[in-house]
Order: structure tokens, then C-alpha cells, then sequence
């Protein structure tokens, strides 16, 4: 019974988003605040009723109810919990009802922290979030419905995917989801400021916060399923340029670029124009993500569907979002007034390069992504663009932009003086120097990645100085610096943390050219040397697990004649779906990890492994949560808090003279 009750709240949830969309839309055209007021519990009860339904298909893969067709196809009677709970949005039909579930909950967040907004541009904002949601229900109604039955219902299901079977699959999908859904926020602002006509400072103060929250998700989301593709699929990387990845990296750029151009039209009101094309090309490039990943144009692990009928319907919803977007944004963008102007030397003007750069690299890997799909369905013909293309194009821009990021920091607003800025880097100049002698002394590492070290140094200093220099420890003493420090605004740490997150990412990306890879052949008893490290294959076994069986190796990773750790890389073959998978063993070491992973093995009871050493590895995904954290304190910056500023105190009445 709660299986039809969920079904009729996704039915019961598309009713009311179509009310969202057009009542509230009505009432500002007419100017009636009784309308316009229908916004609010209709998208509250929008998210109730979706909830619901993604609660009531939870309820039904934890009690392993078979009569779904989405429980048979995507669980097991004997899958872990987490895993039953996780496989929900491992799947095409349960993850677009996570993908409108989040959509909803935007529009609840709308409502529920919108009261400083004017009636109008609240009104025109969720209805345009309504118009969202009432596209994705009826695509989910039509095409993917979870709760279809099937009769008489199996014993037993089908297991879910094994790929799919780890913790990161209880992470990477909800907070992806978070970030792109979340751009949906900046882009109704976007649409309904076009249709209100109304673009200005205080429009980008609401906006804002918004773009952070959906951009910090979005950081988390790309960080873990990185992570996840390290650790699960064996193969040691962390980014294949596989089109999906990609789907997830273009609106993260766009969303980069209009974070710094929103600050800008917050600041200055300038960038209007530019601020809203980018909120619009955010979300549409989350849109194209979900067109690639369910569309059946390609073929991938992130691929959840391969129906071409509901490629057309998601193919229907962007063409009328994105082109109407754009259509309303060629009637208005001629009408926007320019706003304040600044000099070529100013924080805006450096801020107005970054996102020319940053809009350079989301072209490069829209192009890259998208060509050979295209050339492929216009001429036949099947072409790679893969790791080669993407470093070529993307490193010559990326260098330049992570040097120009510290200097940015320093230049004033409105009128910069660059030579002053370049003495406050001093400091960072030297030690990044430094730091690119010592990285070009080791043995074997390549000159690119010799030099994205020594940037990225130059990069986590440079934007660290910047909070140094304002404490002004040297001339104030230690506790009045510290007073200082503490007194800063919550954004200035934000611009800081989020800059030297992105030296910390670079470094590990740059380290990379200088790990150490060992495939070899090894019975129990033997070692293989990699980097400074000598792993010993000290045992091989075998275990039952709860729906797997699991064939397993203990080796000791040893440095200079001690054991410092030991690992235990797998290989699980999965019954029910009779399909295996390879459990990498890692172990970290200070900031680099060494890596192992077992291939086939042999009559003679030997094994085959791909034994790695990454130096400094983990900087990669320490860097992103850096980065989240300066997102956060940007966040929570009381400037951006979403509502009525704090009033300031009144000043003191003078005494009366006696």
C-alpha cells in the first residue's frame, strides 16, 4: 500500500508544481499579493509529497520488497543495508527521484529563506522552480516510473550493480546532485530578474549565496567520486576524462566563473550582463550532464540508461529551459544598464580575466566532451579525446590563471596598483622559486609537473599572505595580529582557503608525474619495489562476505627493512549478478599513498599486481575540502546571510552640557 501512496504523492507533487509554476506567475503579472503568496506552501508541500515518495521507494528496497521492478533489477535479499539504502539512486528511475527530490527541496529553501526578497521576485522565482519541477515529474511519471509492479513478484532480486556496492555510492550521487540541482536556484533568479526586469546589486546579494551553496556541494561531489573511481575501479586514477566526469566539471567551471563575476556585481554593480548569462549557462550545463549520462549517446559506468525515447524527452526539456532562457536573454542582456566602471588594474578587472580564463578551460572541455559525439552521429566515424587533448589545451590556461589568482587577492577595488601588489607576493615569489629548484632536483620528474609544483607552492602562500598581511603581524605584535585575524571578515578566510585549496589540488595533480608504477608477477613470499617502499605478498586467501565471495592478498609495505603497514587488495565475484570487481588496498604515508590492486592469477599460485606509489596523492582530495571550507566561511559570512541584515547599533546621544 505505501508503494501506490508513493506513487500517487509523485502525481499528487506534479499537480501542485504545475500550480507553482503558473498561479504565482499569474498573480505578478497582475500585481495580486494573494496569488503571488501560492508559491510558498505549494513548493513546501511540492517537497513533502516528493519526499514522501523517495521514502516510500527507500521502504521498499529495505524490506526487499520484490514486487518492484526496481527493487528485482537494482537489490538483494542479502545486500548490506547501507547498500540497499544507496542502491535507491543507483539506478535510473530511483536517481531522477533523488534528482527531483533535491530539485524540490530548492524550492522548499526558496520559500522558507526568502523573506527579505520582493514579492515579485520571489513570485517569478519559484514559479520558474515550479516549471522545473513540473517538467521532471511528468518525465518521471511518463518514462521512468520506480514504482512499477510486477506480478507474480520473484523470490529473489538481481543485486545491484557491483561497482555500484561502496560507501562512496552512500556520498558522491547526493552531493552531485546538490550542486547541479542547485544551480536550478541561480538559474530561476536568473529568469525571473530577466522577466521582472529588475538586475542589480541587491539581486546578486540574494543570488550569491545560492551559487556557494550548489558550488560547495558540487566541490564534494566531484572530489568523491573521484576518490570512489581510485579506490574501486582498480585502474589507479582518479580522472579518466571519461564525458561524464566531464558533465560534472563544466558546470562546477561555469559556477567558479559566476561566483567571482556575482562578487563583482555585488561589489560594483558591474558584470550584470555577464553575471546572468553565467547563471544560466551553470544550470544548463547540469542539464547537459543529465542528457549524456541518460540519453544512451554513450556508453560509461556513470551511465545509468540507455532508452533513446527518454534521451528525446530530456532532449525536449533542454531545448525549451535553455533556449527560452536564452531566447529571454537576447530580448533583455541590449536593455541592462552598464554599471560601475573600473580599471583595467582593480580586483574587478582581475576578476574579469579570471573569468575569461575560466570560461576558456568549460569551452575547451564542452568541445572535447561533445565533438567526437557529434562527429560520431553526423559521419559514423569513432575518435578518443581523452587525457592527451584535455593537458594540452587545459594546463597553458590553468598555469597562467593559478598565478593570477594571488594577485587578484591583492589589488584594490575599482583602481589596483599592480606593483604594490607584486611587492606584497614577494614572499610567495621566493619560496615558489624555491620550491621549483627542489622539485627539478628530484630524479625523473617531468618538467610540466616540475613547474605545476612550483606554481601550485606559489599559489597556497600567495593567498595565504594575504590574510598575514592584513593581520599585519610585524607591526602590531603577535596578539594584536591574532585580534586582528580574528576580526576579518568570514569571506576574506572564504577567498583564501578556496584559493590555496586549489594549490593544494594542484600539487597533488602535479605529483603525480613523478609516482612510481610496478606491474609484476608475485607468488607468496616474494617483494616488488616501489618508490622508496618494498611491498612483500605475505599471504593469499579467501572469505565469504555478505553477498559476495572474496579472494585477498596481505602484503607488507616495509622501508628500510621495517614493516610500516600492511594492505589487502581483493578480487570479489558477486553471484547474482555474476560479475567480479577489484578491491584496491591502500595505505596513506604522510601525504602520499602507496597502491596495489591484484589481477588474474595463475595454476601456479602465483598472481599478477599493479603496485603504485603516489607521493603526495591525497592533496588532491585534501585541497577540495579546503576549497568546500572557504566556500563555507564565504557562506557564513554575515554580509551574505540570506534575510534582513543585522541592524547596526544606534550611536550614543551626547550629554547635555551642566
Amino acid at each position: 500500500m505505501i508503494v501506490e501512496t508513493g506513487h500517487f504523492a509523485l502525481i499528487l507533487a506534479f499537480a501542485l508544481a504545475l500550480a507553482q509554476a503558473v498561479i504565482p506567475f499569474a498573480g505578478a503579472r497582475l500585481g495580486d499579493g494573494a496569488l503571488m503568496r501560492v508559491a510558498r506552501p505549494t513548493a513546501l508541500m511540492q517537497f513533502l509529497l516528493v519526499a514522501f515518495a523517495y521514502g516510500a521507494l527507500t521502504y521498499a528496497h529495505v524490506v526487499s520488497d520484490f514486487s518492484l521492478v526496481n527493487v528485482i533489477e537494482n537489490s538483494h535479499s542479502s545486500k548490506p543495508l547501507i547498500y540497499k539504502i544507496s542502491g535507491v539512486w543507483g539506478n535510473h528511475e530511483g536517481s531522477m527521484l533523488l534528482w527531483v527530490l533535491v530539485l524540490s527541496l530548492c524550492g522548499a529553501l526558496i520559500a522558507l529563506f526568502s523573506s527579505a526578497m520582493p514579492a515579485k521576485l520571489r513570485a517569478d522565482t519559484l514559479s520558474v522552480q515550479g516549471l522545473l519541477g513540473a517538467a521532471f515529474l511528468l518525465f518521471i511519471l511518463l518514462t521512468s516510473n520506480p514504482f512499477a509492479r510486477v506480478s507474480p513478484a520473484p523470490w529473489q532480486g538481481r543485486d545491484l550493480n557491483p561497482i555500484l556496492q561502496d560507501p562512496g555510492l552512500a556520498i558522491h550521487p547526493p552531493l552531485l546532485y546538490l550542486g547541479y540541482v542547485g544551480f536550478s536556484i541561480v538559474f530561476s533568479f536568473a529568469a525571473a530578474a530577466l522577466i521582472g526586469g529588475r538586475i542589480d546589486a541587491a539581486w546578486a546579494r540574494f543570488a550569491r549565496p545560492w551559487t556557494l551553496f550548489a558550488w560547495i556541494s558540487l566541490t564534494l561531489g566531484i572530489a568523491m567520486g573521484s576518490y570512489w573511481a581510485y579506490y574501486t575501479l582498480g585502474w589507479g586514477g582518479f580522472w579518466f576524462w571519461d564525458p561524464v566526469e566531464n558533465a560534472s566539471l563544466m558546470p562546477w567551471i561555469a559556477g567558479t566563473a559566476l561566483l567571482h563575476s556575482a562578487a563583482v556585481m555585488e561589489k560594483r554593480e558591474a558584470l550584470k550582463v555577464w553575471t546572468i548569462f553565467l547563471s544560466i549557462l551553470a544550470f544548463s550545463l547540469s542539464l547537459l550532464g543529465t542528457f549524456l549520462v541518460r540519453s544512451g549517446v554513450l556508453t560509461s559506468v556513470h551511465a545509468f540508461a540507455s532508452d533513446p525515447e527518454r534521451g528525446v524527452f530530456i532532449l525536449a526539456i533542454l531545448v525549451f529551459f535553455i533556449g527560452g532562457a536564452l531566447a529571454l536573454f537576447a530580448l533583455r542582456a541590449g536593455a541592462l544598464p552598464v554599471g560601475g566602471l573600473f580599471a583595467p588594474i582593480s580586483r574587478e578587472g582581475a576578476l574579469v580575466l579570471n573569468n575569461l580564463l575560466l570560461t576558456t578551460c568549460c569551452a575547451t572541455v564542452v568541445i572535447g566532451t561533445l565533438y567526437p559525439l557529434a562527429l560520431e552521429a553526423i559521419t559514423g566515424e569513432k575518435i578518443s579525446v581523452g587525457a592527451p587533448f584535455f593537458n594540452t589545451v587545459l594546463i597553458p590556461i590553468a598555469l597562467p590563471l593559478a598565478l593570477l589568482m594571488p594577485i587578484g587577492q591583492m589589488l584594490a577595488w575599482k583602481r589596483g596598483d599592480l606593483s604594490a601588489a607584486l611587492a606584497r607576493l614577494r614572499v610567495a615569489f621566493v619560496i615558489g622559486v624555491a620550491a621549483l629548484a627542489a622539485f627539478g632536483a628530484l630524479q625523473g620528474a617531468p618538467y610540466l609537473s616540475v613547474a605545476a609544483a612550483a606554481v601550485a607552492v606559489y599559489l597556497v602562500v600567495g593567498s595565504l599572505s594575504d590574510l598575514a598581511l592584513r593581520a599585519n603581524a610585524r607591526a602590531a605584535g603577535p596578539r594584536a595580529a591574532l585580534a586582528r585575524l580574528l576580526g576579518l571578515p568570514l569571506s576574506v578566510f572564504g577567498t583564501a582557503f578556496a584559493h590555496a585549496g586549489m594549490g593544494l589540488t594542484l600539487l597533488g595533480l602535479a605529483a603525480t608525474g613523478w609516482g612510481v608504477e610496478n606491474i609484476t608477477t608475485m607468488r607468496v613470499g616474494d617483494y616488488a619495489d616501489v618508490g622508496p617502499y618494498k611491498i612483500v605478498l605475505e599471504e593469499m586467501a579467501a572469505r565469504p562476505g555478505p553477498n559476495y565471495s572474496e579472494s585477498y592478498a596481505v602484503m607488507a609495505v616495509r622501508s628500510n627493512g621495517q614493516t610500516v603497514a600492511r594492505i589487502e587488495p581483493a578480487k570479489r565475484f558477486y553471484p547474482a549478478r555474476k560479475t567480479a570487481r577489484t578491491e584496491a588496498g591502500i595505505v596513506t604515508l604522510g601525504l602520499g599513498q602507496v597502491y596495489a590492486a591484484l589481477g588474474e592469477g595463475h595454476d601456479d599460485g602465483s598472481i599478477d599486481a599493479r603496485i603504485y606509489y603516489k607521493p603526495l596523492v591525497t592533496l588532491i582530495w585534501i585541497g577540495a575540502l579546503v576549497m568546500a571550507l572557504g566556500g563555507a566561511f564565504s557562506l557564513a559570512d554575515r554580509r551574505l546571510r540570506i534575510g534582513v541584515a543585522r541592524r547596526a547599533a544606534a550611536p550614543a546621544l551626547p550629554q547635555a552640557a551642566e
